[in-house]
């Protein structure tokens, strides 16, 4: 049974952020709404050390622990479908992985509509490539929540091809596996928080006029043998759910085990909720990330 907490969470979602893009009018209204701030807050900038700069045209941040002492590292990918920036949420976590001693690699991929997924993988190669030369490609870490999930799934599936080494691990967080939102199993979740007629909008702006199966987009109709041990984190009150447990069905077929943990009663990306279950979630992450070997 989920926490009091995790219940009160559903409620507040419900009534503050389900109707946000509950039609097709208002989700095209907060897709074109302007962006918020990429940059990080104060109180991070004084406890780690934070540069930020300019990969592609597009901002990076790095944060690191300020004694310099970190043998890891992690590239955050950060949700929001596609379409909105950063949260504290987000940095939340990122500074419990600063914490631990893990330098941390934060690309501001640019978001639909201004920008499609045909800018995000050119950039994060860019990235990684900058980050393997300091860090070696087993001590790093793909992390992702939602959107950025997806991404960090899509982006590990390009890089036989582009010649870049799979990172240590791939840690997903509610990751959105499929645009297209067809898996009939939808139907039977109640999610307090997402909606799929705005959630099909985003998608629309984020593919670009592109087909919404291909693996970039939807990587769980991409390869997944060889890729980086996987850890997926999901809970059974999102849209998220269905596609996960699917994603676990397939990598059976090709051979791959995934360690994907089903949180009951728990919201889209509970990680980063303040609930028993999102900290307790969050901590075995910044324990995966920062250990020194992948089991």
């Amino acid at each position: 049974m989920a926490s009091l907490r995790m219940r009160a969470v559903r409620a507040v979602l419900r009534l503050t952020r389900k109707r946000g893009m509950a039609t097709v009018e208002r989700a095209r209204k907060r897709i074109a709404a302007p962006k918020a701030s990429y940059a990080p807050p104060a109180a991070l900038r004084k406890r780690h050390d934070v540069r930020s700069r300019e990969v592609e045209g597009f901002p990076c941040t790095t944060v690191a622990p300020r004694d310099g002492r970190s043998t890891r590292a992690a590239i955050y990918l950060h949700g929001g479908a596609y379409i909105s920036e950063i949260s504290p949420q987000h940095w939340t976590l990122i500074s419990a992985l600063a914490d631990a001693g893990v330098r941390v690699e934060v690309p501001s991929y640019g978001l639909a509509p201004q920008h499609t997924y045909r800018e995000a993988y050119p950039f994060l190669g860019s990235v990684y490539r900058r980050l393997l030369a300091d860090v070696d490609a087993s001590a790093i870490t793909f992390v992702g929540d939602s959107a950025g999930g997806g991404l960090a799934l899509g982006f590990a599936q390009t890089l036989a091809g582009v010649g870049l080494p799979q990172p240590g691990r791939l840690v997903l967080i509610s990751p959105w596996l499929d645009l297209t939102l067809s898996n009939p199993d939808l139907d039977a979740i109640r999610d307090p928080w997402l909606n799929r007629v705005g959630l099909a909008e985003a998608a629309a702006a984020w593919a670009g006029g592109d087909d919404p199966t291909d693996p970039r987009l939807s990587p769980l109709n991409g390869p997944l043998s060889g890729l980086a041990p996987m850890d997926v984190y999901v809970g059974t009150r999102e849209l998220c759910l269905p596609d996960v447990l699917l994603l676990k069905d397939r990598c059976a077929t090709e051979g791959v085990t995934p360690q994907v943990t089903v949180c009951e009663g728990a919201v889209h990306v509970y990680p980063l909720v303040p609930a028993p279950e999102g900290r307790a979630a969050a901590r075995t992450i910044v324990r995966s990330v920062s250990q020194d070997s992948v089991s």
